[in-house]
């Protein structure tokens, strides 16, 4: 519910921030995974520093306040074998000062392929933190594009349509009022640059596919 700006120069790091939290919900997400995440973002080599000495890993520690007067703190720290497989260098959660997790372990140490797995995004070794995971799980990211949200139907294969392709399904798939609450607050702030503007509405053409209305 709180209000974030973040503002900077170009090549600050903003895009990298965003992505570093897109690539924990990634690997949280039942449907992605490490592997996922990281060959989504095509290997290591394009994630780590591009002023890092040789063989450098990537560390991402991020700290949730879920409301329960603890915060949870998860920390992943990853690199690339000699085949360029990423692969888990340390993994950790904490909620206040209890450990819950630290990897690797003694069954890591005793088999490597364990840690081409997080425990985030394992639901039989999750439990004790699934909160976070779930958390994690549901962040979404949107840098809608007009273009794309005129579009009938998102473009196949584009998985989640973080550029608006399924925008106006999600905003139909709302419950009617609370919708037609939000885009009657939408209006009232779209009137101060278009003073016309009497009234925004959702609907559908006769294939079902929705559209929003400008009457003016």
């Amino acid at each position: 519910g709180r209000r974030v700006f973040l503002v900077g120069p170009n090549a600050s790091g903003k895009s990298n921030l965003l992505d570093a939290v897109r690539f924990i919900r990634d690997v949280a997400d039942p449907q992605g995974g490490f592997q996922s995440a990281v060959k989504m973002r095509r290997g290591v080599s394009q994630i780590r520093s591009l002023h890092a000495r040789r063989f450098p890993g990537v560390t991402i520690e991020v700290v949730v306040d879920l409301d329960d007067k603890l915060p949870w703190t998860y920390l992943l720290e990853f690199s690339q074998d000699n085949q360029r497989r990423p692969l888990v260098r340390r993994e950790l959660v904490r909620h206040g000062v209890d450990e819950l997790l630290s990897r690797p372990d003694d069954e890591d140490k005793a088999d490597e392929d364990r840690l081409t797995q997080t425990h985030l995004e394992q639901v039989n070794a999750n439990q004790r933190f699934r909160v976070i995971a779930d958390f994690f799980a549901s962040v979404r990211y949107l840098h809608l594009v007009p273009q794309l949200v005129r579009q009938p139907r998102p473009l196949p294969g584009e998985g989640e349509y973080p550029f608006g392709g399924d925008f106006l399904d999600r905003v139909a798939a709302a419950p009617k009022k609370t919708r037609d609450a939000r885009l009657k607050k939408i209006c009232r702030a779209l009137r101060v640059a278009v003073p016309q503007l009497a009234k925004l509405e959702l609907s559908r053409d006769g294939k079902g596919v929705p559209h929003l209305r400008g009457l003016y």
